[in-house]
């Protein structure tokens, strides 16, 4: 046995790559297997298209496989839906042409695959060698220099002259941004009965019926209130009249919201306000206007001055929007 050199991870073997067979459908390749992919280093990335923390991955992804496909890496994107709508091909395929995802992508809208991996997490990395067996795993963003190395030490091992290669070249830019982690104190918050926490709408969240919410004169911090009509569903909250609106007091550089219009085609009119005054953001202009027209993750709020607990409104100006989640960075 080849002692390992400096430097190398350690790489114990995790079992066999599992299969890709409960795919649903497949992009930018044809359908893919375990057993084709012998020979080749393979990463396998879970993904779904709304989470901000594989948006943050996602430029590594990209760098890795424009730099490593031709040493013989196959990175593989497993697309599992986290909300309903994520489910609905077409909004796949289209996540993908904007995204610019040019990598083969298994649509995976049944969980099949998730299960035969037994993951638990968006994003999540899997790292197979060329003898087709799992060596090395990574859950959620970060520790991409160690992953980078990972993908090296493989197709080194596999005979690939990538040793003393220096680092992909990453460019990030809008929702993939790193999040300001020094100042991010608000987590992820769901709309949805379901998974949904510190609401503060006076007589709380009313399961699947229109009822009309009152925002309270005070919100603590990652508090969140409705005003106006909606109707709360297991996923997502749906704003039922003009002029509904969401608060949420929050202490974050950036807030995004996972929304969509209601009706398929639909788009509904939107202004965002922080402490009253209209914040910066990529889908906002400088007034703090903007529609809602596909189903995805809308950055509202990206911050330039220092960062306190404020209070965020979203205010539809049309009915018929549904929120799922705010996410921050």
């Amino acid at each position: 046995m080849t002692p390992r050199s400096s430097g190398q991870l350690r790489l114990p073997v995790h079992g066999e790559l599992p299969s890709f067979g409960g795919a649903t459908g497949w992009l930018n390749s044809p359908a893919l297997t375990a057993t084709e992919l012998r020979g080749k280093v393979v990463l396998v990335n879970f993904w779904t298209y709304t989470c901000i923390n594989w948006l943050r991955q996602l430029p590594y992804l990209r760098a890795w496989s424009a730099q490593y496909s031709d040493d013989g890496l196959v990175l593989v994107g497993v697309h599992t839906p986290e909300f309903g709508f994520e489910a609905d091909a077409d909004n796949v395929r289209w996540a993908v042409r904007e995204l610019k995802i040019d990598y083969p992508v298994a649509i995976d809208s049944n969980y099949g695959v998730w299960t035969d991996f037994g993951n638990q997490y968006w994003p999540a990395l899997y790292f197979a060698d060329a003898d087709g067996l799992l060596r090395h795993h990574h859950f959620g963003e970060g520790e991409y220099r160690q992953s980078e190395s990972v993908i090296q030490q493989l197709l080194a091992a596999a005979g690939s002259a990538v040793a003393g290669r220096g680092a992909a070249q990453v460019e990030a830019e809008g929702l993939e941004v790193a999040a300001d982690w020094a100042s991010l104190r608000s987590p992820e918050t769901y709309t949805g009965y379901e998974r949904g926490r510190n609401f503060a709408s006076p007589g709380g969240l009313v399961r699947g019926t229109r009822h009309t919410y009152a925002v309270p004169d005070t919100l603590r911090l990652n508090q969140w209130a409705l005003d106006g009509e909606w109707t709360i569903s297991e996923q997502a909250s749906t704003s039922t009249t003009a002029n509904a609106r969401i608060a949420f007091r929050f202490h974050a550089r950036d807030l995004h919201l996972v929304m969509g219009p209601a009706a398929p085609g639909a788009s509904v009119r939107f202004r965002v306000l922080v402490d009253g005054q209209p914040p910066g953001g990529a889908d906002v202009d400088d007034q703090g206007n903007g529609t809602v027209a596909e189903q995805r993750l809308y950055q509202l709020v990206r911050q330039a001055g220092p960062i306190k607990d404020r209070t965020f409104e979203v205010i539809f100006l049309d009915p018929g929007a549904e929120a799922y989640a705010f996410t921050f960075g």
